[in-house]
């Protein structure tokens, strides 16, 4: 194991972090976090682009999980995939806080907004009656939505407290027009929801993504993993598929402090395809196994799983997805989308 040289092709300098520029990136989207600083909710978004911050946690005792996403130009709306098509390419015209809670209480909303709707500064971000906020050193996230398909109200509070900020951003394609930035490689997550009424706490996580252009204009696939380790620190894996050329998968391992070193990613292992068919995989130590404890989403395009793995020598726990883009660019899927992501206002 040795430590990553932020000079090495697939990641951004010191300098790029900090905003000065980087390949494909001539509006300052780097400013979207920094490296001890954390996210920065007034970042440029490109025409045709998006940035989203996630966070992602399992409760202590495993009865429950969560996952929030809020997103500027969001991916995976077909509302923008059509204005794209019409030559709107206007980004924040698609705005969206989506929230899923799992295990014994399960929730889902994704509601889109326009323009209107949204409001940001450096340090804070509203979308529609849900908001985020920044203090230097925790995320606070004010829920306040309905729920599909039935409708309910959820509405409360989510603590996000990382354990130490990395966020420095690492390049996902040859052309650098994609980005990805572990925020909170592992972080302690409080959630107080009203309704439902529901209280509990557990281990989590803080990135970023962002990008100049679609996702699948890129990308065909991807799959990501994030596991807690017992030492306090996390392992992450980003594996993408693009659709020039070929990039090795990505493996980081986060101490507590957030100092992090690269390592060469395990072999890959498949994993059982989900009721829509979704293929997906990951990497696991070699001669060890991976199965699938729980699956939380399973859509035709996207699958989130929670796996029992092995990595760097110990068993863990993780947090696992996988992203079919031609599936998500298909016809079937784009009229299926609506009935999952509601779109109110202009």
């Amino acid at each position: 194991m040795r430590a990553i040289d932020f000079e090495q092709p697939g990641t951004l300098r010191a300098d790029d972090a900090r905003g000065k520029g980087a390949p494909g990136d001539g509006l300052g989207l780097i400013s979207a976090c920094a490296p001890g600083v954390g996210p920065r909710f007034d970042a440029g978004v490109m025409p045709e682009g998006y940035l989203w911050w996630y966070v992602d946690a399992l409760s202590d005792d495993g009865r429950y999980g969560i996952t929030l996403i809020a997103q500027l130009g969001s991916c995976f709306s077909p509302y923008y995939a059509k204005a794209r098509r019409r030559g709107d390419s206007d980004p924040l015209n698609h705005n969206s806080l989506n929230v899923a809670l799992y295990g014994e209480v399960k929730r889902w909303t994704m509601t889109e907004r326009g323009r209107s709707a949204l409001r940001r500064d450096a340090s804070s971000l509203e979308i529609g009656p849900s908001a985020l906020s920044w203090d230097g050193s925790s995320l606070i996230i004010d829920i306040n939505e309905i729920t599909v398909p039935i409708p309910s109200r959820l509405r409360g509070r989510v603590k996000v407290y990382p354990n130490a900020i990395a966020a420095r951003p690492y390049q996902l394609d040859h052309a650098g027009r994609h980005y990805w930035a572990p925020i909170a490689p592992r972080a302690h997550v409080e959630v107080e929801l009203d309704k439902p009424s529901l209280r509990w706490s557990g281990s989590g996580y803080l990135d970023s993504n962002w990008g100049v252009e679609p996702l699948e204009r890129a990308f065909q696939r991807w799959e990501w993993s994030r596991a807690m380790l017992s030492d306090g620190g996390a392992a992450i894996l980003y594996d993408v598929t693009q659709r020039e050329g070929h990039r090795p998968p990505l493996g980081l391992r986060f101490a507590a402090n957030g100092d992090v070193e690269h390592f060469e990613a395990p072999p890959h292992v498949r994993l059982p395809n989900t009721s829509w068919l979704m293929r997906r995989g990951t990497r696991v130590d070699a001669n060890k196994f991976a199965r699938v404890a729980e699956t939380l989403e399973d859509t035709p395009f996207y699958t989130r799983s929670v796996l029992e793995s092995h990595l760097l020598g110990e068993p863990v726990t993780a947090m696992h997805e996988s992203v079919c883009l031609d599936r998500f660019n298909s016809r079937w899927v784009q009229t299926l989308l609506p009935f999952r992501i509601p779109r109110v206002g202009k």
